[in-house]
């Protein structure tokens, strides 16, 4: 009776709701099946739904319903098997349809997936599978999709990703982020040949990837071959595979991140003649591939601070974080270290970068980065404090699609504390990175030293010619 209740008040759209239930196939022994190679005979399918966290706008386009069939073997995933992963898809789906209410169909949870997960191809457009579905997903809509007696369009909407191959390494918790899985996928990166990577996502989060590194294929593996990449992920157990620590970055924003280090390349090449390292304040860990890349690829003495020890153990343990006389990491609260270095409570508290890769713990909105806290005036001037004159504060930013005053409101505090401000788009429509510098430039970035830049070209691409000034609103 409970269930019939919640699906009775599906008549109405209600911010940020999320049910699900099983429902009887309506595939059985049809051609039209999505998942008829793993079991053509199963009963019944999940069917999830979750509504907006913000009611949708009453002026044209007009938000509406829209459904989306789980891929083939992922059903456990979690961005298909969670509350936080769907919520995710249904903002993100926004930029092919304004819609209020998403639908996922898939195979029940429990239904067993294998352990290698090979990533199907995109549906069929149209999808058959549609027309097998189409009542069931009219009678999900809302009371409202049906004004004047229309029937409304309810469209099927695809997911895809870059991935060919994954396959689930280890799942732990840790007590601050809660479940966290280590995996190995291999990448369509073409017109290139796939990788091998190793991710690390959060459970409350599923559809972030925390990071990623490449991975090392045996000796014996071919040197290229797409298909010889493919069978090092099916072997078995990953165990032969290592991933590739202080090189160039995988993840687009990362790269992005370390290229605003540009800023201060005249005060490092000023520490390198006299021998000293620049120190860099890593807030946030996670597999530790900005702070390992910073150490080993340019030489900078890095100090990392994560809330999760856990989440370190997994970093030294699956994706080569290795501390040394250069690299150190221990455990907090990455905001408090800044306001204790601030108060003068830590000794040699001063940096020449302090790398802000922090995301928001409150899933509720879906994605976004940094947490609040770090907006406040009160935090950046902490940071202001314990940076040298010519240091950099660069922040990771995914501004929250239910806030469109957050971007500009940070950047309007950033000038008020800071005087310089730069911007690079990561060009993934999420990521944006903001480099403050504490103190005018003084010189175009043109006028960057040779070596530097030189190295860092080898971490960042060409997010180097991305970098723009943010000026002040006149």
């Amino acid at each position: 009776m409970a269930v019939c209740a919640e699906l009775n008040q599906l008549q109405h759209i209600e911010p940020s709701r999320f049910i699900s239930f099983s429902f009887p196939s309506p595939f059985l022994h049809d051609a039209s099946n999505p998942y008829s190679d793993a079991d053509d005979h199963a009963e019944f399918l999940r069917v999830a739904v979750v509504d907006s966290p913000a009611p949708a706008a009453p002026s044209p386009p007009a938000a509406r319903t829209a459904a989306m069939l789980v891929p083939a073997g992922r059903h456990r995933d979690w961005i298909f098997s969670t509350r936080a992963g769907q919520l995710h898809l249904l903002l993100s789906s926004r930029s092919q349809c304004t819609i209020s209410r998403l639908i996922l169909v898939g195979p029940e949870i429990a239904t067993p997936s294998p352990r290698v997960v090979c990533c199907a191809a995109a549906r069929p457009d149209p999808d058959p599978a549609r027309a097998r579905l189409l009542p069931l997903l009219l009678a999900l809509c809302p009371r409202a999709a049906f004004g004047n007696g229309a029937i409304p369009d309810v469209p099927l909407l695809s997911f895809h990703d870059d991935l060919l191959r994954l396959v689930p390494v280890q799942v732990v918790a840790g007590p601050v982020v809660g479940e966290m899985l280590v995996e190995d996928v291999a990448v369509d990166c073409a017109p290139g040949p796939a990788e091998l990577r190793r991710r690390l996502r959060f459970k409350r989060m599923p559809c972030l990837i925390q990071t990623q590194v490449r991975l090392a294929r045996p000796m014996s593996a071919a040197a290229s071959a797409a298909s010889s990449l493919l069978e090092a992920l099916e072997e078995g157990p990953a165990s032969s595979l290592q991933p590739e620590v202080g090189g160039p970055l995988v993840q687009p924003y990362l790269q992005a991140m370390v290229a605003g280090l540009a800023l201060i390349d005249s005060s490092v090449e000023e520490n390198a003649r006299s021998g000293a390292r620049p120190r860099c304040l890593c807030a946030g860990v996670g597999g530790g591939a900005l702070p390992m890349s910073i150490r080993v690829g340019l030489g900078f003495d890095v100090l990392g601070v994560e809330a999760d020890c856990v989440v370190l153990d997994v970093a030294r343990n699956y994706f080569g974080l290795v501390e040394d006389e250069f690299l150190h990491v221990r455990v907090g609260d990455a905001i408090q270290t800044i306001q204790d270095f601030a108060h003068g409570d830590e000794p040699d508290s001063k940096f020449s970068a302090i790398m802000v890769d922090l995301d928001s713990p409150e899933a509720i909105c879906g994605v976004s980065a940094p947490p609040l806290e770090m907006t406040h005036r009160s935090t950046l001037l902490a940071a202001h404090r314990i940076l040298h004159h010519h240091g950099v504060l660069v922040l990771n930013v995914i501004p929250p699609a239910a806030d469109a005053s957050f971007y500009k409101g940070l950047i309007d505090v950033l000038h008020q504390v800071f005087s310089e401000l730069y911007e690079i788009d990561v060009g993934n429509g999420e990521n944006f990175v903001l480099v403050a510098r504490v103190s005018p430039t003084g010189s175009t970035l043109l006028d960057s030293s040779r070596l530097f830049r030189t190295e860092l070209r080898k971490l960042t691409g060409d997010f180097l010619e991305r970098i723009r000034k943010v000026e002040i609103p006149s």
